[in-house]
Parts: C-alpha cells; sequence; structure tokens
C-alpha cells in the first residue's frame, strides 16, 4: 500500500510539472499568435529561452484546481469531468491529425479519410457515453474551455477591429515624411525608434512627439513586429529594412512563435547593413492606445468592453519586447473601435 502511495505521489508530480510547463509554453506560443493578450514572461535561464514563468498562468492554475477541489472534494467525483476532458482532447486529436496529414503533407484525401475515421468513430464513441456524466461534473472542463475561447476569440477579433480602426485614420509614412523635411523640425542627437502596428504609416508617437517637443531625433526607426505561424525564423529573415531617406528606415522584424521576442538584439542586425544602434543614445517611443467601444457593426458592445479591459490589462509592449527600462518614452493615445 505504502508503495503504491509512494508511486501515484511521485506520478502526480511528474504529471504537475509536465502540466504547468505545458502551460507556459503554449500560453507564450498562444500570445505570439495574436489571441490572448501580452502577459508578463520572466526567463528563469540565461541559456535556454524556452525556460519560463507565466506568473497569471500559474495563478490561474491554482485558482482552478482549488475550484475544482473545492466543489468535488473526492477524485472519484471528478471522474466525470476527467472523462470528458480526456476524450474530447481525443477527439480534437484526431481531427486536426486529418488537416494535418491533407493540407499539410498533402496526402490524398481517401488516405487520409481511411486513416482517421477508425479513431475518430472510437474516440466520438468514447466521448459520446461520456456526455451521459455531463450534469454530474462533465460541465467544470466544457465551461473553463469555453471561457478560454470566449477570451481567445475576443481578443482576435478585437485586435483585428483595432488594427482595422488605426489603419482608416493611418497616414502614409512617406508623405508625412516629405512633408515633415520641407520645413525640417529641430533634430535632436541619437536614434529614435518608433513602433508601429502598420508598416508603412506615421505612429501615434511620432506625431505627439513632434507636436508636443518639435524636435525628430538624427536617425529614425519605424518598426513593426510580426509574429508568424512558423516555430523559428532564419536570422537572415529576421529583419527587413526600407530606406525612406533623411537617416529614416522601415524596419519589419520577424519573429516565430517558439523565438525570444528580444527587439534590442533584433534590431543589433541592422549594424551589417551600416545602422549601428548606440543604446546610450537610443530611445524607444510606444503609443499607450486606449480603446473606447462603441456602437457600430464591429463585436457586440459587451465584447468590445471586455476587449477594452483585457488590452488595459496586458502587459506593456515593452515588457514584452525586452526594451531597456531607461529607455522608454510612451505617449497615450485613443482609439475607438
Amino acid at each position: 500500500m505504502l508503495a503504491m502511495v509512494g508511486l501515484a505521489t511521485l506520478a502526480t508530480v511528474i504529471a504537475s510539472q509536465a502540466l504547468i510547463s505545458g502551460a507556459y509554453s503554449v500560453t507564450k506560443q498562444v500570445m505570439q499568435l495574436g489571441y490572448l493578450p501580452r502577459l508578463r514572461v520572466q526567463h528563469t535561464s540565461a541559456e535556454e529561452s524556452g525556460q519560463i514563468y507565466l506568473p497569471f498562468v500559474n495563478w490561474g492554475l491554482f485558482v482552478c484546481i482549488v475550484l475544482a477541489v473545492g466543489m468535488f472534494k473526492t477524485s472519484s467525483n471528478l471522474a466525470a469531468a476527467y472523462g470528458i476532458a480526456v476524450t474530447l482532447v481525443m477527439l480534437i486529436t484526431t481531427v486536426m491529425t486529418f488537416f494535418v496529414i491533407r493540407y499539410h503533407w498533402g496526402y490524398p484525401l481517401w488516405l487520409c479519410v481511411g486513416a482517421t475515421s477508425l479513431f475518430f468513430l472510437i474516440d466520438l464513441a468514447f466521448f459520446s457515453s461520456n456526455l451521459l456524466k455531463l450534469t454530474e461534473g462533465g460541465w467544470f472542463p466544457l465551461v473553463i474551455g469555453g471561457l478560454v475561447f470566449l477570451l481567445m476569440s475576443t481578443w482576435h477579433e478585437g485586435r483585428r477591429l483595432l488594427n482595422q480602426s488605426i489603419r482608416n485614420h493611418a497616414l502614409d509614412l512617406r508623405d508625412f515624411l516629405d512633408s515633415v523635411f520641407s520645413c525640417p523640425p529641430v533634430r535632436a542627437q541619437g536614434t529614435a525608434v518608433f513602433l508601429s502596428a502598420q508598416p508603412g504609416t506615421v505612429p501615434n508617437a511620432l506625431l505627439h512627439n513632434l507636436k508636443h517637443n518639435k524636435v525628430l531625433h538624427e536617425r529614425n526607426l519605424f518598426v513593426t513586429v510580426r509574429n508568424h505561424e512558423l516555430p523559428w525564423v532564419e536570422r537572415e529573415q529576421r529583419l527587413q529594412v526600407e530606406a525612406l531617406g533623411h537617416d529614416c528606415w522601415k524596419v519589419v522584424v520577424n519573429f516565430g512563435f517558439m523565438d525570444d521576442t528580444d527587439l534590442p538584439s533584433a534590431l543589433a542586425q541592422l549594424g551589417e547593413q551600416g545602422v549601428v544602434l548606440d543604446p546610450m543614445m537610443t530611445s524607444y517611443f510606444l503609443s499607450r492606445d486606449i480603446v473606447v467601444p462603441t456602437m457600430g457593426s464591429g463585436m457586440p458592445q459587451w465584447r468590445e468592453k471586455l476587449f477594452a479591459q483585457m488590452h488595459h490589462n496586458a502587459s506593456s509592449a515593452a515588457e514584452f519586447l525586452q526594451l531597456p527600462n531607461n529607455a522608454i518614452v510612451e505617449l497615450g493615445s485613443k482609439i475607438e473601435i
């Protein structure tokens, strides 16, 4: 008996560590794919970029476990919830397998259907039988999954509406620079890095900086960060640089969802193209957008309010992109969606 208790304890520890590490890794990837707001990511190793800690995810798991233990009280009462969760994962995995071998590997349709249909029917039978326990606790994983899906879909759609609003009111960067340099402002020493959601458009931070400070730096980089549905982006494809004249450059920085989003390190590659950044003379200008929900053709207003709250509580872009704290200038603006 004691040996079985010890073995069960070891298995629980191993499974919990796998769950926690997997939750951190998946959450970071989902953030970079644009389905969750930025969360604070702490790197726990200087050698391995994959060793991370997300406080929000850690405490979220803790709250869910406490709720589960408090509501179900015994492991036998959790059987229905566990059964639905496991069989639904099996069913989703089979469906995803079909799409991978059909559309990614390019195998014939008949072969893909034949290879997955048997497993699909078995998984569907298991899942259907577990639905009989829906009212006895099976609802718990479905409710959690539904809430997570609601948050992810709201964030993704809200970001689309936000970017659309920015594009509708944005100025063309080349035309704007031509008008600015027709009567050049005072040029301050150093380099300014302006982050822009859309390449080729004028960042709000630049407009506010010119309006309030009436200066422009000697060198200006207009940087857009793009996250791709690829694990890693090759170093040679990390940067896309276009000269705009007047010591101004448009830069697109590409990251995969497994890449470490260290923007200063990525921009250091500009030195190979003759644009050397001195960390002590470089300032990062960010626009701190405040989302204003409005009545219109977007999401229902309650979802727009939910997105606005998520956007407000998201960690700053400076922290997510690992910008130096002593070189950040944030300028606020309001955007209606």
